[in-house]
């Protein structure tokens, strides 16, 4: 009985150096880079470092190009990762796709199952593939144009129509405008460099700009900035990284904290072997109001004081 203890010992000792030991291969695949892709790039990282998993990331960024996109998921293949890091709709798709012998996780996805990535939010339906979605509450968006611009009468949207993402977006907007009695002029790009035409084109259609979680036009932001400060037209955006960089306000989920959470979903396949496809699509319901008062008066803006009061994050 002894001798096969101490055999057992020596087994898990063995067992647990070797997963000391052990550096994941983590394959990413980026749309686009921009602060809020980053940011939640960023969390997944840190988790790991933060559970002690030793991994190496090897980063691809597809630059907004949708070859590119494509191209990089066969390099992916090449590096044989232990897990892809989906980051954004683009290069989920892509990578689901193509990739079926190893888990994939995305995450920023607005929504899964009409980008054809799971059969609906608590069943992946088997696959090797889960993450997390940022739907936007469009309701909160769009009472918070009301509340910072009270006069509106029309929202303009900007948006790629090529992002699955956005289109959904774009209806549920009109869905909740509707309601609000507000109307919905729509201005579309096929590129990042389209944003600034396409913000010019909405000057007299629009009484204030909302940009949604669109990777193309996020990642062009400061054009539809520049615009509306040169017309005193309120920019409301759907990410907060993005008053940041210049617009008036946004509600929306901190991206840094989806990423430090799609990392534990991570972690769970890496070292706890769980099998993405028991795994339903998660969300982050920790909303965050951020307000930019410099960008408010550049734009003609007078933000009402409950606004102010309320806000997690006010830049001067």
């Amino acid at each position: 009985m002894k001798k096969i203890l101490m055999t057992m010992l020596a087994l898990l000792v063995i067992a647990t150096t070797a997963f000391a030991g052990k550096t994941y291969i983590v394959s990413v695949t980026q749309i686009v880079e921009h602060p809020a892709l980053d940011a939640m790039r960023n969390g997944v990282i840190d988790r790991l470092k933060e559970k002690g998993i030793d991994a190496n990331f090897n980063v691809h960024i597809a630059q907004g190009n949708s070859a590119t996109n494509i191209q990089i998921i066969s390099q992916i293949m090449g590096e044989q990762p232990d897990l892809v890091l989906a980051i954004a709709t683009p290069g989920a798709q892509a990578a689901a796709q193509k990739i079926h012998d190893r888990p994939i996780v995305f995450t920023g996805v607005t929504d899964p199952v009409s980008a054809g990535l799971v059969k609906d939010l608590e069943n992946t339906d088997g696959k090797n593939i889960t993450g997390m979605s940022d739907f936007s509450p469009m309701d909160k968006h769009v009472a918070l144009i009301k509340e910072i611009v009270p006069t509106a009468k029309t929202i303009g949207i900007i948006y790629n129509a090529g992002e699955p993402n956005s289109v959904v977006l774009v209806e549920k907007l009109k869905d909740e405008a509707a309601k609000a009695n507000l109307n919905v002029e729509e201005a579309t790009i096929a590129n990042s460099s389209g944003v600034y035409q396409a913000a010019k084109s909405l000057i007299g259609r629009a009484d204030v700009i909302y940009i949604p979680t669109d990777n193309t036009v996020i990642s062009a932001v400061e054009s539809a900035v520049k615009v509306c400060t040169q017309n005193q037209l309120p920019l409301i955006v759907a990410d907060v990284d993005s008053v940041a960089r210049g617009a008036v306000a946004a509600v929306a989920v901190d991206y840094y904290k989806m990423g430090l959470q799609t990392g534990d979903m991570v972690a769970k396949i890496l070292v706890d072997g769980v099998n993405p496809g028991d795994m339903p699509i998660e969300f982050l319901n920790d909303l965050n109001l951020h307000i930019n008062k410099k960008a408010a008066a550049a734009m003609g803006v007078t933000l009402p004081e409950a606004t102010i009061k309320r806000a997690a994050k006010i830049i001067e």
